[in-house]
C-alpha cells in the first residue's frame, strides 16, 4: 500500500466521549509518512486510549509498530519474553513461576498505571493478541484526568502534591506476588522511587491521578495499610462508566494506552482453561512531576 493510499484511507474514530479512538485503513507494517505518524499519535494523546484495527504482526513486526510511537524500554519483569525479541515481553494466563505455579491472574487484575516503581515509567503500553479465549478478558483503560477534573473540589486538593513510596511489589501485594520477582526485589534491596500521586502530562499540561497499588508501598505521611485503604476509596469515587473504556479484544487489534493520563485494568471473565496471551511494549518515558 502506497503512503498516498493510506492518507486516503485511514480513518480516526471516537469511541467514547471521555475516552478511545479507533484507527483503520491503514496496515503497520507499510512505511508510513511523518504526518501520518503524528496523527496517529495525536489521536493517542487526545483520547488516552487507541485501538488500530486489522493488524497482521509476528512479535518483530509488533515491536516495530510499537517504535513508532518512541523508543522502546525493557519490561521490568523479564522471565516472559518473545524469543529473540527482550523488548516483546509475554502476557499469558499461562505463565508458571519456578515452583510450577500458574500465575494469580484474577487476584493481579487490579486498576493501576505500569512500573510506577521505574524513574522513567513507560508513556505507553502497547499491547496486541496472539491468542484470545472465545469471550471475556478485555481490557478496561480509565481516562485518569477526566476522573481528576470531575473528583469533588475537596478531594482534588487533598490528592495534589501527594506522594507515593513505590517497589516492586508491595507488601500488600507480597501474598499473590510471584515469588520469582519477590526474591529479585529482596536480593536487589533498592529504595523505594518517590512519584505523584497527581502528575501532570508533559504534553498537554493535564493532571491526572497516577499509581498502581500493587507498587505502592505507602503514601508518604500515612501508614502501609491506610494507604491501601484511601486508594482503594479514591479509586471508587474516580473512576466511572463514562470514563472508562472496556477493550473487547480481536484478533488483529493493536491497543495502545497512554500512561500518563490512564490506568487500565486486565478482565478475568473467561474460561480458565482457554489460553489468552498477548504481547507486550512498552515506550520509555519521561520522570513523572
Amino acid at each position: 500500500m502506497s503512503m498516498v493510499a493510506e492518507k486516503q484511507t485511514m480513518k480516526i474514530s471516537k469511541i467514547k466521549e471521555h475516552i478511545g479512538a479507533e484507527v483503520t485503513g491503514i496496515d503497520l507494517r507499510d512505511p508510513i509518512d511523518e504526518e501520518t505518524r503524528q496523527r496517529i499519535y495525536d489521536a493517542l494523546v487526545d483520547n488516552v486510549a487507541l485501538v488500530i484495527r486489522d493488524q497482521n504482526f509476528t512479535a518483530a513486526d509488533f515491536q516495530a509498530a510499537a517504535s513508532l510511537f518512541g523508543e522502546l524500554m525493557e519490561d521490568q519483569n523479564r522471565l516472559y519474553l518473545a524469543p529473540g525479541l527482550p523488548l516483546v515481553s509475554v502476557l499469558s494466563n499461562r505463565h508458571k513461576d519456578s515452583k510450577g505455579n500458574q500465575a494469580k491472574v484474577q487476584k493481579n487484575a487490579t486498576w493501576h498505571t505500569d512500573h510506577t516503581n521505574q524513574e522513567f515509567p513507560p508513556k505507553f503500553t502497547s499491547l496486541y493478541p496472539v491468542e484470545l479465549p472465545d469471550s471475556g478478558g478485555g481490557t478496561s483503560v480509565c481516562n485518569m484526568r477526566d476522573a481528576y477534573e470531575a473528583l469533588p473540589e475537596d478531594l482534588r486538593q487533598r490528592i495534589t502534591g501527594m506522594k507515593t513510596a513505590n517497589t516492586l511489589i508491595s507488601s500488600a501485594r507480597a501474598a499473590i506476588g510471584n515469588p520469582d520477582i519477590l526474591r529479585t526485589q529482596q536480593e536487589m534491596e533498592a529504595d523505594f522511587t518517590i512519584q505523584p500521586l497527581v502528575r501532570t502530562h508533559p504534553e498537554r499540561g493535564t493532571k491526572a491521578i497516577w499509581f498502581h497499588t500493587g507498587k505502592t508501598e505507602k503514601i508518604l505521611g500515612m501508614e502501609p495499610v491506610e494507604t491501601q485503604e484511601f486508594l482503594a476509596e479514591l479509586l471508587e469515587t474516580a473512576i466511572r462508566p463514562e470514563f472508562v473504556y472496556v477493550h473487547e479484544w480481536k484478533l488483529g487489534d493493536m491497543l495502545i494506552v497512554d500512561n500518563r493520563s490512564a490506568m487500565h485494568r486486565a478482565g478475568f471473565d473467561y474460561d480458565p482453561n482457554q489460553h489468552r496471551m498477548l504481547y507486550r511494549a512498552l515506550v520509555r518515558g519521561e520522570r513523572p512531576h
